[in-house]
Parts: structure tokens; C-alpha cells; sequence
């Protein structure tokens, strides 16, 4: 079961999927799940990468180092890439289905007779 940070990751990993980011990086990642409103689950610093390691472990989420040449050649530090995997996006699917079930429904309202 995917706890709700879990869930945004692996939800952010396939909105950037289908806007052509195969690939993604953590600041690039924490960025975009500030961006869909869901930064309240980004408590403490480490949180996100602790989650990535968690997917990654699953077989959610597999990563790489990239190229050290890109890094080298731009002066920064290495990233570690991550993508999305077919079981991540099947894992996706289970926890919004799961979490569709739980929702609590609404009653419809019958108007009373005049």
C-alpha cells in the first residue's frame, strides 16, 4: 500500500512522463509535486528521497546515475534519474481505485413535493 507521498510522486512521475520528461530528478520531482498543490507532504528534507528509495525498492520507481560528463562539463553535481515503471503505473492505478472505494459518497438529494 502507497502512502499519499508515495502516490504524488508516482502521480507527478506520469503527468511529467506525458509532457515527454522520461526521466526526472529529485529537485526537478519535489518541484513539480509543489506545483500540483501537493508540497504539504514534503515535510522535512530528506522525505522525498527517503520515498524515492522506498519506490525504487518496490520496483516502482528504477533510477541512474547520469553522465558524469554533463555534470562535469556544467559545473554542478551529479543527479540520480529516476523513471517510472510499468509496476509503478500498475501500483498508481491500485491506489487511486483503493482510495476512489473509500471515498465517502454523496447521498443524492430528491427534492421534497411542493
Amino acid at each position: 500500500m502507497l502512502i499519499p507521498l508515495e502516490v504524488a510522486i508516482c502521480e507527478t512521475a506520469l503527468r511529467l512522463g506525458r509532457r515527454g520528461t522520461r526521466e526526472f530528478h529529485g529537485y526537478q520531482l519535489a518541484k513539480a509535486v509543489a506545483e500540483a498543490d501537493e508540497a504539504k507532504l514534503l515535510t522535512a528534507y530528506g522525505t522525498l528521497y527517503r520515498a524515492l528509495a522506498r519506490l525504487e525498492g518496490m520496483g516502482l520507481l528504477r533510477s541512474r546515475r547520469e553522465d558524469p560528463l554533463i555534470p562535469a562539463r556544467e559545473g554542478r553535481p551529479g543527479r540520480r534519474l529516476y523513471t517510472l515503471t510499468a509496476l509503478g503505473e500498475t501500483a498508481l492505478e491500485k491506489a487511486r481505485a483503493e482510495a476512489a472505494s473509500k471515498a465517502p459518497r454523496r447521498a443524492r438529494r430528491r427534492l421534497a413535493p411542493a
